[in-house]
């Protein structure tokens, strides 16, 4: 960006914007319908639904806003791009802990199982899933994409604006192939959430990652229409890469949960 005689400092000073406080409201009915919901209150499901339009529909403008400030108004110089990053890593961190609290969980009743489910685990009465089914298929298709997102990545870099949109609509394709088995998955299994402690450990676990799959999808598929838009190149491309962070972010998590709560879990 170029400095003016009014802004002596390289740092993005944002225009006041309604979508915050739009969010903040937007977030608290979200969570008051889905308590209502869970309870079984009238209407319940109706106010959890409306949160979630409205939350959906607030994230999108403001995105959309910020794609406006950089793409077009060229008001994130280096010193925003490093924020912006900054905040991203710390965003994953806080994730990571996320789901080391449901580990901890589940390594909290897998590892020292109580009489009441047993004294072993999987508990008596709970048949696993096969980790050599569908999770192995998964795991493939997950680990697959990773490695196309990335090598789209190099090619945007490269200037091969062809290879970068067929790398990630491949991306695309195989998180959709994923979150489509799992759903299958749960839909196949022989216990629910409700079923004791390995019910709610092995759902909250894999749910939770599933959660975090689908919000990537749609990162990256921000990222594949800003390209197919000519509006990343090799030089600006940062929403892209914080994107591919975060796909290999999920993309490990898997590999433990894969290994703790398939494998060895269901052993």
């Amino acid at each position: 960006m170029k400095l003016n005689k009014f802004q002596l400092f390289p740092y993005h000073l944002v225009d006041p914007s309604p979508w915050p406080i739009l969010l903040s409201f937007s977030l608290l009915n979200m969570a008051i319908g889905a308590v209502l919901y869970m309870h079984g209150f009238y209407l319940g499901g109706s106010l959890l639904t409306l949160g979630f339009v409205l939350t959906c529909f607030g994230m999108t403008l403001w995105f959309r806003d910020v794609i406006t400030e950089s793409t077009y108004l060229g008001h994130h110089t280096k010193q925003v791009k490093t924020g912006l990053m900054i905040g991203v890593v710390l965003f994953i961190v806080s994730e990571v802990f996320a789901f080391l609290s449901v580990f901890w969980a589940f390594f909290h009743s897998s590892l020292s199982p109580t009489i009441e489910i047993g004294g072993s685990w999987p508990p008596l009465g709970i048949t696993p899933l096969d980790p050599f089914a569908i999770p192995l298929l998964n795991t493939f298709l997950l680990l697959s994409s990773g490695a196309f997102v990335t090598y789209g990545h190099h090619a945007l870099i490269a200037g091969n604006r062809k290879a970068a949109i067929d790398g990630v609509l491949i991306t695309i394709i195989l998180a959709v192939a994923f979150t489509g088995l799992q759903y299958f998955e749960y839909s196949e299994a022989g216990f629910t959430m409700s079923d004791g402690v390995y019910g709610s450990a092995f759902y909250a676990s894999t749910g939770l990652h599933g959660f975090h799959v689908i919000v990537g999808t749609i990162f990256i598929l921000v990222g594949f229409l800003r390209i197919v838009n000519y509006q990343l190149t090799k030089q600006h491309h940062q929403g892209f890469e914080a994107s591919i962070l975060y796909w290999h972010f999920v993309d490990v998590v898997w590999l433990f949960l894969f290994v703790a709560v398939y494998f060895w879990g269901g052993a």
